[in-house]
C-alpha cells in the first residue's frame, strides 16, 4: 500500500499493550522500549508511551537518573514504516501544542504530526531535568538514533552500529538532526551521505558515545554510572546538563534543526508529487534489505 494512504485505523494491529516497560531501582528508573519482534520500531504507540514513562520518571523525586534500552536484539530499527503496529493516521492525546494531524491533507499531514511525535517529544525528552542514559546494542537506525541522541550519555555494545539511511528516501536525514553536532562536519557528511553503518568504536573515537562495553555487562555498566550520577545533588545535576544544553543552542542546534526539518519535509513532498508516495517508494523491508547488502551482511 502507498504511504500517500495510510492504512485505516482498523487495519493497526498491536503485538502488545505494552510496548514501553517501566520500573525503577532505588533512585534509577529504567524506561525499555519492548517491541523486540519488531527491534523496537517507532509507532505513536511506543512514542506517546515513552512520554508518559519519562514523565513517571520527572514527577518520581525519588528518580534520580533515567536510563533507556531497548528489548531484544536491537536498541531501535528506527520509525515504524512497515509493521502490522504502524499507526501514522491514529489519534492520541497530543502533548504538545500541535493541532490533530489525521484531518490535514497533503503535506500537512505528516509535517503537523512530526511536529508532535518526533521533533517536539525528542526536544521535551532532552530537556527533562534529570540525567539520561541510553544503552544501546546492536543496531541504532534512523530514529533510534534520536533516541540515544536526546540522552546526556551513550553506552554502547562492543557490536552495536549506527546508522541514517533515509538518504536512500531523498530526505536529509531523520527529524531530530543533530548529525553536525554529533560528528564533526566531514565525518557527518560521510555518515549523512553514504548512510553507512558507522561501528561503536569509531562513535567512540569521535565523542559520540561515552563507553564500550559487551552485551553482558551494558545493563551493569548504565547502573554504574547511573549510581555515581546519583550521588550528586539533583538540582546541581540540573543545573549542569542546562549548561551544556545551552551552550549547544548557542551554538545554533535549535535553529539548525528547525531548518533541517523543513528541508525533511520537501523532500516528503517531492517524493508524493514524483513517486506518488512519501517514503519514494521504500518500506521498512526494502530499507533493511539495501542496508543489510550494503553492510555485506545478511
Amino acid at each position: 500500500m502507498s504511504d500517500l494512504v495510510p492504512p485505516r485505523t482498523a487495519d493497526i494491529t498491536y503485538e502488545t499493550d505494552k510496548p514501553v516497560l517501566y520500573e525503577t531501582e532505588g533512585p534509577i528508573a529504567w524506561i525499555t522500549m519492548n517491541r523486540p519482534t519488531f527491534n523496537n520500531a517507532q509507532n505513536s504507540q511506543m512514542t506517546y508511551a515513552l512520554d508518559d514513562a519519562f514523565k513517571a520518571a520527572v514527577d518520581d523525586d525519588t528518580v534520580k537518573v533515567i536510563i533507556l534500552k531497548g528489548a531484544g536484539k536491537h536498541f531501535s530499527a528506527g520509525h515504524d514504516i512497515g509493521t502490522p503496529g504502524r499507526d501514522v493516521n491514529k489519534t492520541f492525546d497530543r502533548r504538545l501544542m500541535w493541532a490533530d494531524h489525521v484531518n490535514k491533507p497533503g503535506a500537512e499531514m505528516l509535517y503537523t504530526r512530526e511536529h508532535e511525535v518526533y521533533l517536539g517529544m525528542c526536544r521535551r525528552w532532552r530537556d527533562v531535568p534529570k540525567p539520561t542514559i541510553a544503552l544501546v546494542q546492536g543496531a541504532c537506525v534512523a530514529g533510534g538514533l534520536m533516541l540515544a541522541w536526546v540522552c546526556d550519555f551513550i553506552i554502547a555494545t562492543e557490536d552495536a552500529f549506527f546508522q541514517d539511511p533515509v538518504i536512500r528516501m531523498g530526505i536529509p536525514g531523520v527529524e531530530y538532526f543533530a548529525h553536525a553536532f554529533e560528528l564533526p562536519p566531514r565525518i557527518a557528511k560521510e555518515f549523512l551521505l553514504l548512510g553507512e553503518r558507522l561501528p561503536a568504536e569509531r562513535a567512540h573515537q569521535f565523542g559520540m558515545v561515552n563507553q564500550i562495553t559487551t552485551r553482558g555487562t551494558l545493563d551493569q555498566a548504565g547502573r554504574e554510572m547511573a549510581t555515581k550520577l546519583a550521588g550528586f545533588p539533583r538540582l546541581g545535576l540540573w543545573l549542569g546538563k542546562q549548561a551544556i544544553n545551552h551552550v549547544e543552542e548557542l551554538r545554533g542546534k535549535r535553529t539548525a534543526m528547525d531548518a533541517v526539518y523543513h528541508m525533511h519535509h520537501f523532500a516528503h513532498a517531492q517524493n508524493d508529487l514524483t513517486t506518488g508516495d512519501r517514503l519514494g517508494g521504500l518500506d521498512a523491508k526494502s530499507m533493511a534489505a539495501a542496508n543489510k547488502k550494503q553492510a555485506g551482511s545478511e
